[in-house]
């Protein structure tokens, strides 16, 4: 297995936290970078039915087997465990301890900020960056086959065909997942909702439409969204505003974290067939804006993002935030750059009045991220090709 970019800040964190928390979907290599990073440790399964009847029902005998400290992996399947770890790193607050992973956030949420606030560094590992994907061997250089097979590590390191695993992890996922956070009565409804989302992917979320397509009512449509968020599936990107109590009010964008899930989803069996699928601009956008969410979240960043929208037209299609500075982002698809790309970024600095005395930001790099080969500074900002987005100017603020 390569070595993930997160690697260096989770061994980092383990030198001043008694415990490190650290959450993402299934299958993005979670157990696996915790024992890259901390062989030493015994490592605890609590999907292992005999281990949690032990944790559950004797705790305090089961942490007794691992005082000097373990990796305890799937942590809320024993929610329990961490109010007798909070009187065990109290005693004892020794760093790198304890290693916890789990991967529904909503409930590792819960039994972290209960019992362990203050005790634990919370760390995200999402499936792999562009980065990451270029350590493995004869890594693929054509944007459409990147697309679908998106960055879950087990399809690159076994070299597997993305559209099977993909079809057996969402299968696996509906199954096991969905019935853990929210009673679904009919899961075969909710698999036509999991596909009808990935169709709006990179596009404003409407509940109402969505809820009408899927035949259900508005508010169990935004249960289940709140499902695929806790499990890591989809994220709500919300519009950018100066008053910030207006950006929580409007209406976000819908994103999948994976283009590849997204593109299982909807029915892609080939990369070829992204080449002239009507949704290959929202599946390039969705990478594109998965990828900076990864970029921060495997350095240990917490991603300020949104999208600026005036009038129901879309203007900027992302707002990095960082070190007091609002970078710009326009993401096209195409190969073929054109001036035009350029055309909402000077609209957005004179309408927000970015470069005036009253706002806490100022105007950083203006960047389009394109789906061409060559990157060139031009005179209204760069022109960014897909293949350096992890050279991404805004990281290095």
């Amino acid at each position: 297995m390569i070595e993930r970019t997160l690697h260096s800040h989770l061994t980092d964190l383990a030198g001043r936290y008694p415990v490190l928390t650290l959450t993402g979907p299934r299958q993005s290599g979670k157990t696996t970078l915790c024992r890259m990073a901390f062989p030493e440790k015994a490592y605890v399964s609590l999907e292992n039915p005999a281990q949690r009847e032990f944790a559950t029902d004797d705790p305090v005998g089961f942490l007794a087997r691992h005082a000097e400290g373990a990796i305890f992996d799937e942590i809320q399947r024993v929610p329990q465990l961490a109010s007798y770890l909070q009187g065990l790193v109290d005693e004892d607050p020794r760093p790198g301890r304890f290693v916890l992973t789990g991967s529904q956030n909503l409930a590792l949420m819960d039994t972290v900020s209960q019992s362990l606030a203050g005790r634990t560094a919370l760390v995200e590992l999402l499936p792999l960056d562009l980065a990451e994907l270029r350590r493995f061997p004869e890594p693929s250089s054509d944007l459409d086959r990147v697309l679908w097979t998106g960055g879950y590590p087990r399809i690159h390191e076994r070299n597997l065909p993305a559209n099977e695993w993909l079809s057996a992890y969402t299968a696996t996922y509906v199954e096991r997942d969905v019935r853990q956070l929210v009673k679904v009565g009919d899961l075969l409804l909710f698999q036509t909702f999991l596909r009808l989302a990935a169709g709006r992917t990179g596009q404003l979320l409407n509940v109402s439409s969505l809820a009408a397509d899927c035949g259900v009512a508005p508010g169990t449509v935004r249960s289940w969204l709140a499902v695929l968020e806790a499990s890591y599936v989809a994220f709500r990107l919300p519009p950018f505003h100066t008053n910030l109590s207006k950006r929580l009010i409007k209406t976000p964008k819908l994103y999948f974290y994976d283009s590849g899930l997204a593109a299982s989803l909807l029915g892609i069996d080939a990369p070829e067939q992204i080449a002239t699928h009507p949704l290959r601009g929202p599946l390039f956008e969705t990478w594109v804006v998965s990828e900076v969410v990864k970029q921060h979240c495997h350095r240990g960043r917490r991603p300020r993002i949104y999208f600026y929208q005036e009038r129901g037209r879309l203007e900027v299609d992302l707002v990095v935030e960082q070190g007091g500075r609002l970078h710009l982002v326009e993401i096209k698809a195409g190969r073929t750059p054109s001036a035009g790309y350029f055309s909402g970024f000077g609209r957005f600095a004179d309408r927000t009045k970015l470069n005036g005395d009253t706002l806490p930001w100022h105007l950083g790099e203006q960047v389009v991220v394109y789906g061409g080969d060559e990157t060139q500074e031009r005179s209204k900002g760069r022109l960014l090709s897909w293949r350096e987005l992890d050279q991404s100017p805004w990281m290095d603020s």
